[in-house]
């Protein structure tokens, strides 16, 4: 399921042109177009959650293929090594800015503590 408004559910679907490094039928990853660093991805389910505290019973495969893409694309982007960040922002009180579940993976340059 998509929402007709939300700018992720656009870029899955194809309506709106964006890097896309991955895609599958559970799972679509782009670049981001503000990065923070060297490597900035978004990971977001192909269908429409609106955040982390959106995921339900029965989520939990879809949950863990967020994170073994993440884990995937940082082996591709030759970061796993040095070290990257996996952040998920869940409500506009810890800066979410669009209401569709992703996961932002940072690399490329040293992470600092805490991060915000």
């Amino acid at each position: 399921m998509s929402v007709p408004d939300c700018i992720f559910c656009k870029i899955v679907n194809g309506e709106i042109p964006s890097d896309v490094i991955f895609h599958d039928e559970h799972v679509t990853a782009f670049r981001d177009l503000k990065p923070q660093a060297p490597v900035h991805i978004l990971i977001v389910p192909n269908r429409h959650v609106e955040s982390l505290s959106g995921l339900g019973d029965g989520d939990e495969a879809l949950a863990g293929k967020l994170l073994h893409v993440a884990a995937r694309l940082a082996a591709q982007e030759k970061i796993a090594e040095s070290g990257y960040r996996v952040v998920v922002n869940n409500g506009s009180g810890a800066g979410q800015s669009v209401f569709h579940l992703h996961l932002h993976l940072l690399g490329g340059r040293p992470m600092l503590w805490p991060p915000g």
